[in-house]
């Protein structure tokens, strides 16, 4: 793994020793009346691109390390769950510090763009991908797809001669009190995906009463949406909620883990990418150089290639198999458009009536 060519981490340090190249000096011309004007600085080009990105590191170096084979552009990343990222660009709005925001559930991108922290931008082939996935101020674009489900491990059920839970209600059972993982929704992408699909779901009362009754059975809140399932294939909880790809990963690594999908509906991503506004001149071109990329036929395939698990927008594409498509579960009526604009206020009821930001680890 060649980690000497990406910065792995979220520290500030690391960010503002990345280098970005400066602006090249004006050059002075003489205007009509004789007198000097100062024309404009023109953005030098770069040969890298800095991102944040809710990939695991171990699956987004696999990705950075293609794209710089096929472009020669070297890539730079940061990882930051979902939540972590629209913070950091809140935070740096006047001055970001990255060019592309890579993977996390479009909800997330949705509420980043109602504050006006993304650009605009069509990429090359966006005609491959389905409609319905597609932003319509194109403000954001789709890479993949994946289902809410449950990471359940076999061991512990067995041991403890417990059937396998099938309905979001059999969360609430005794016999998980201090066993379910799941992250919080103020920092992952993943948890508020659940939350806001329990609300569309269940109704915003009863799916606040749901998710406080589900708190005296929840082990801990992470901070990465992936961590629970990891935590189940550990032996550490009984069960996770994760996205598919996630709970598929340690499965097929062997570990004692079932992935088991509500049978009471489910909710589910889209991921997705986007430019950042005010980024980096010197990497404008690279930056949409690698959205065109990422949802190329070539690039989506790499989800089979490097079993990531997940469901890839791009028509073309192959699917893994054993994969379980949306269209063959049992899902809710999952608006992204109106969950990344309730995003702010709904996590902050779920810091005061069921837990805070603090308790994520």
């Amino acid at each position: 793994m060649r980690k000497s060519l990406h910065a792995i981490g979220a520290s500030v340090l690391l960010l503002s020793t990345i280098g970005m190249t400066a602006c090249s000096p004006a050059d002075n011309k003489a205007g009509a009346d004789g007198k000097k004007t100062e024309a404009p600085a023109a953005a030098k080009s770069s040969k890298q691109l800095t991102m944040y990105t809710a990939y695991p590191e171990d699956e987004v170096i696999n990705y950075a390390n293609e794209f710089e084979k096929a472009s020669g552009i070297k890539v730079k990343f940061v990882r930051l769950s979902a939540g972590e990222t629209l913070a950091r660009l809140q935070a740096e709005k006047n001055n970001p510090q990255a060019s592309v925001w890579y993977g996390g559930p479009s909800d997330t991108f949705v509420a980043a763009a109602k504050e006006g922290l993304l650009e605009a931008y069509t990429p090359k082939d966006i005609d491959k991908l389905p409609k319905e996935y597609l932003d319509k101020d194109g403000l954001w674009t789709p890479l993949y797809v994946g289902p809410l489900g449950f990471a359940v491990n076999t061991d512990w059920l067995k041991k403890n001669n417990i059937q396998t839970p099938e309905t979001w209600e059999d969360l609430l059972k005794p016999e998980f009190k201090k066993n379910i993982s799941i992250s919080h929704p103020g920092s992952s992408g993943t948890a508020y995906t659940v939350l806001a699909s329990l609300v569309q779901m269940m109704g915003e009362e009863k799916a606040f009463d749901y998710m406080k009754k589900l708190d005296a059975n929840v082990l801990q809140y992470t901070k990465s949406g992936a961590a629970p399932a990891k935590q189940v294939g550990l032996g550490e909880a009984a069960v996770g909620i994760s996205f598919s790809h996630d709970i598929l990963k340690p499965k097929m690594e062997g570990y004692p883990v079932a992935l088991v999908f509500p049978k009471d509906g489910t909710g589910y991503e889209v991921g997705a990418a986007a430019l950042i506004k005010n980024a980096p001149a010197a990497e404008l071109d690279n930056a949409k150089k690698f959205i065109d990329w990422a949802i190329s036929k070539e690039a989506q395939n790499l989800y089979d290639k490097y079993k990531s698990y997940r469901l890839p927008v791009n028509t073309e594409a192959n699917v893994s198999a054993g994969l379980t498509k949306i269209s063959d579960l049992k899902v809710g009526k999952y608006d992204a458009v109106w969950a990344g604009q309730k995003r702010k206020e709904l996590v902050a009821k779920f810091n005061d009536k069921i837990k805070g930001n603090d308790a994520a680890k």
